[in-house]
């Protein structure tokens, strides 16, 4: 009965006044406890470094190594990784254009969250569209860093560590990045990296010399 009622009520809501059932109609809620007091209690910069690149590119091993390298220094991180998060918070999403956008938005919000906390966060996502990362680089702010791993296709499909590329050659994996869906090509990324061309111990030591100005 009580699901009933609240049916009931949302759908006068859509006859009456549609806008009160919406979310639009919420107020942002002050804390006391600000972003610089919890990166001040932590003793370091948030931030959301953002690894954009194609599958097989080396974004996740690489943001893995960086991460790994900041926590043994004593600093308090967060890696996001796309697949990872399809396990949970976006498992409902799938790959079509709207779904990737949404996917990526999410992560954004969950990465300004985390920036919020005083963490840094490292998100290590496909995330293919130009307009999709200067979206998720508005929703963050400043602390957005990006870095285009730009490891060329063909390297990428000599390593299909997950028989991906392959699957998407024979048509058994629709809209997949690269092969039958576009990657556009970061406009202005912080940082830029092609992984074939150095060991995984000198692609970190690189992002972590050209990143480090920004955690000062």
């Amino acid at each position: 009965m009580k699901r009933l009622l609240k049916f009931i009520t949302c759908g006068a809501c859509g006859v009456i006044k549609h806008e009160l059932c919406r979310s639009t109609n919420v107020v942002w809620q002050e804390t006391d406890i600000t972003r610089e007091i919890r990166a001040q209690q932590k003793g370091q910069t948030p931030l959301t470094v953002w690894f954009t690149g194609l599958s097989g590119s080396g974004k996740s091993t690489l943001a893995n190594e960086v991460e790994k390298r900041l926590v043994s220094i004593g600093l308090h991180t967060m890696l996001l990784d796309g697949d990872n998060v399809r396990h949970g918070l976006n498992k409902n999403l799938g790959f079509k254009e709207s779904d990737r956008m949404e996917n990526i938005r999410r992560i954004a919000e969950v990465a300004k969250l985390m920036n919020d906390a005083g963490v840094i966060t490292l998100a290590s996502f496909i995330s293919p569209y130009e307009s999709d990362r200067k979206n998720a680089r508005a929703i963050i702010g400043k602390e957005y860093i990006e870095i285009f791993v730009s490891t060329p296709l063909e390297e990428c499909e000599k390593r299909d560590v997950k028989g991906l590329y392959k699957k998407a050659r024979t048509g058994e994996i629709p809209n997949f990045t690269g092969i039958s869906s576009p990657y556009e090509i970061p406009e202005n990324p912080e940082v830029q990296i092609d992984t074939s061309k150095y060991s995984i111990e000198e692609a970190t030591d690189y992002v972590l010399k050209q990143i480090i100005k920004y955690l000062d």
